[in-house]
């Protein structure tokens, strides 16, 4: 709840009048009001406060160590372990918890579990699994979360795209070099990226909590962009020309190591599932999104054939 994510599900949660417990690491970040109470647990070291289930229906799971780290084999075993080890002891406090409330459990995942592909198309029935690390850690992650259907409860996951905000996540890394005119697309540009706006995303998890919601659910907005796309839509909010070829892949390898490999990644992921099921997006388009981000007034609309822009490469 202290998090990029955590921050903006407690806001939406806090305007329909819902409270919130939630889990940190850090006791210095452990507040108590009437309707936000923080509570101290430490995977790594199976300690949990026992009274965080007091009064909850829903555990919304986000805990996992960021991937936007160099990839060592020892920082690799770390973003495997926090995903695992923090579903294993929220599961351990609840066969603990003889009168708990829960009844569902709703956990991030994400998008990497999909196929590198520049033409495939992904639903939540896709059952191919990406060969690479972000394919591995993502199913232990799902094949985690299963494990509480065991002790009664719904489980849905949330497979998330790559979020949208000023505030953290992948965006003010993507426009830092764009800001000091050294912004390029990476590799061809013509990867996949299946992003969502941090409002929609938050507000995805909070439709699955009141609906009741099972399963997968891609957490996407309804129109991809390729990375070249992208970029420039972040350069036209930032007012910077775009000045250098595309960035070749082996010179991001050299730099990050294993981590480039998420810079071109392609995943085309559909919204239409959580769309189905009653879900309205406030921003379905880059344009729009970015807009909102950055506080600008943008003209999101073709000039010549007066439709939206939505699907762009």
């Amino acid at each position: 709840a202290t998090g990029l994510v955590g921050s903006e599900l407690v806001s939406q949660c806090h305007e329909k009048g819902y409270a919130v417990n939630y889990l940190t690491t850090n006791k210095s970040k452990i507040v108590s009001k009437s309707n936000y109470q923080g509570y101290f647990w430490n995977p790594d070291t199976s300690e949990i406060d026992k009274d965080c289930l007091k009064g909850v229906s829903v555990i919304i799971n986000l805990a996992g160590a960021s991937i936007s780290k160099r990839w060592t084999d020892n920082y690799k075993k770390v973003i495997l372990n926090s995903r695992i080890n923090s579903l294993e002891l929220l599961k351990s406090a609840l066969q603990k918890s003889i009168n708990h409330t829960v009844t569902s459990i709703i956990s991030a995942s994400a998008i990497g579990i999909y196929p590198d592909s520049l033409s495939n198309y992904y639903t939540e029935d896709e059952k191919r699994i990406d060969d690479s690390f972000l394919g591995e850690v993502v199913t232990s992650w799902e094949n985690k979360v299963d494990e509480f259907e065991s002790l009664g409860l719904t489980v849905s996951k949330v497979r998330i795209g790559l979020v949208m905000s000023d505030k953290g996540g992948a965006l003010p890394q993507m426009a830092k070099p764009i800001k000091f005119f050294v912004g390029a697309a990476f590799g061809s540009g013509e990867q996949w990226q299946s992003w969502i706006h941090i409002s929609d995303l938050a507000g995805i998890f909070l439709h699955i909590a009141k609906y009741e919601l099972e399963g997968i659910y891609n957490a996407v907005a309804p129109n991809p962009v390729t990375n070249s796309k992208l970029i420039k839509e972040i350069a036209k909010n930032l007012e910077r020309p775009l000045l250098l070829l595309n960035i070749p892949k082996f010179v991001m390898h050299i730099i990050l190591g294993d981590m480039a490999y998420i810079l071109f990644a392609s995943q085309r992921v559909s919204s239409k599932k959580i769309e189905e099921e009653g879900y309205f997006f406030n921003y379905s388009n880059i344009c729009h999104a970015l807009a909102d981000i950055y506080d600008k007034q943008r003209e999101c609309v073709d000039a010549k054939s007066k439709i939206t822009k939505e699907f762009v490469s």
